[in-house]
């Protein structure tokens, strides 16, 4: 029964998209077909076989050792400041993104993470029918991050019309940044975060294709990188770890103040309503978890993690859902796991807009005036990933 709810869940996801299209009959229907052949292969892949079983470990193990490296640091600089066996969020979770945010760098800087996103991105542009520079861009902001991937390609921000321009955009909100993939690995299961990663490059896009369908003529197929200044090693190893530590505090800040604030939006609605915000949000958003294949009765807590993660952000949802992990089941927890693996949320339409502004003003006013169709495209993504893993599990 599930699994027709699921196809029922995807073909609602490809609807919504359709309905929300610029220009329907410029859709290619071809590539978007592959590509959700492909999502559903990547998703066998990676949770039914030996192989994905052994690819994910070793991503887990690698993530889990440089965790441990990282952690060596912020012991060297807080140790003493947790008690012991305790796992506080900021030192733990948020203090490995500045070491992550260090070995990105150092990639970076010997050219090996330029190799490899330039040329991947050329393969994804032949399998899913859009330009050379929206699949780098796709590609680039995996790994770099939603608001450094604007950078690397600044020389032609200016220049990108609308409907290139909304396409680079939700590619940034529908992935993460590898930086900050070890810190959810200490939450979620490993397995559920690759899968994540590899399922939303794929989803963002098979839905820009329907959303935001278009043609890119040969003279204007081309990706202009922007490398920046030349910088000595220990330039450069300084300004990521700094850049790492600035994502560490705002994402702190962030968490004080939004978890702060519902908390005492749910005080005051079970005072007046005697039930939660995020109870209301719970059975607002279960019709949507409900076609993603959780069961109704696991439904309203899953939709309640959804609803949160969109209107605060993933970290906030992360650590509720925690908290009620053990009481859903494993493919509950499967899909709403994945759901929580990308930057949809309100916030990041004023962190886009504002990374894309820094860079030219115009465009900046540009991507703003679409960044609630932009949120709309991200989190169809989201469910559209959820949706995949919740059919082959």
């Amino acid at each position: 029964m599930h699994f027709l709810i699921s196809i029922v869940g995807l073909i609602l996801v490809l609807f919504l998209a359709w309905v929300a299209s610029n220009n329907k009959k410029k859709i290619k229907y071809r590539p978007i077909m592959v590509m959700i052949v492909i999502q559903f292969v990547l998703g066998f892949l990676l949770l039914k076989t030996g192989i994905g079983e052994f690819l994910i470990k070793g991503f887990a193990d690698s993530f889990a050792k440089l965790l441990e490296y990282a952690n060596e640091g912020t012991n060297f600089v807080f140790g003493g400041m947790a008690n012991e066996g305790a796992h506080t969020f900021f030192l733990f979770v948020l203090m490995p993104i500045v070491f992550m945010s260090a070995i990105i760098g150092i990639l970076q800087h010997y050219k090996i993470l330029p190799f490899i996103i330039k040329y991947i991105g050329l393969v994804l542009s032949k399998i899913n029918g859009m330009g050379k520079l929206e699949s780098y861009n796709a590609v680039a902001a995996a790994i770099v991050g939603q608001n450094e991937v604007f950078i690397s390609v600044k020389n032609q921000i200016g220049f990108l019309p609308k409907h290139r321009l909304y396409t680079l955009c939700a590619s940034a909100m529908s992935t993460v940044s590898m930086s900050i993939v070890g810190s959810y690995m200490t939450m979620l299961e490993p397995k559920y975060v690759v899968a994540a990663l590899l399922l939303n490059l794929f989803g963002g896009f098979i839905i820009a294709s329907i959303i935001n369908p278009y043609e890119v003529q040969a003279e204007e197929d081309i990706i202009e990188v922007q490398e920046g200044e030349k910088q000595t090693f220990f330039e450069m190893l300084g300004e990521y770890i700094m850049d790492g530590f600035k994502v560490a505090i705002i994402v702190g800040v962030m968490l004080v103040g939004f978890v702060g604030l519902i908390a005492l939006i749910n005080g005051l609605f079970n005072g007046i309503f005697g039930i939660s915000f995020q109870g209301i949000l719970g059975y607002v958003f279960a019709p949507v978890a409900f076609v993603m294949g959780v069961p109704w009765h696991e439904a309203v807590n899953a939709g309640s993690i959804m609803a949160t993660k969109l209107v605060a952000n993933e970290f906030v949802a992360m650590l509720d859902f925690v908290k009620i992990q053990d009481s859903l089941s494993e493919r509950t927890a499967a899909i709403v796991s994945v759901f929580l693996i990308s930057f949809a949320n309100f916030g990041s339409i004023g962190t886009i807009v504002g990374a894309v502004k820094g860079l030219n003003e115009k465009q900046g006013n540009v991507v703003a005036r679409f960044g609630l169709k932009l949120l709309y495209g991200a989190s169809l993504v989201s469910v559209l990933s959820a949706i995949i893993i919740g059919i082959v599990f």
